[in-house]
């Protein structure tokens, strides 16, 4: 399963607050994905994965099947 960001990002920041283990912020706010865009999530972070895609108000934030 990989996480993906979309350009639909406005920078809430929900997401890199709620996941900082995935995601960080740039220098303007918006969510970048650690290790880049997709990433592939870990097993042990696949419910909070899911939680961030929740988290996003946006719907800027996806997980694909991989």
């Amino acid at each position: 399963m990989k996480l993906s960001i979309s350009a639909a990002c406005q920078g809430h920041g929900r997401c890199y607050t709620l996941a900082p283990q995935l995601l960080s912020s740039d220098d303007e706010g918006y969510v970048t994905i650690s290790g880049g865009d997709p990433i592939e999530v870990p097993a042990e972070l696949r419910e909070l994965a899911e939680d961030v895609v929740g988290s996003c108000p946006e719907n800027a934030i996806s997980l694909i099947d991989a």
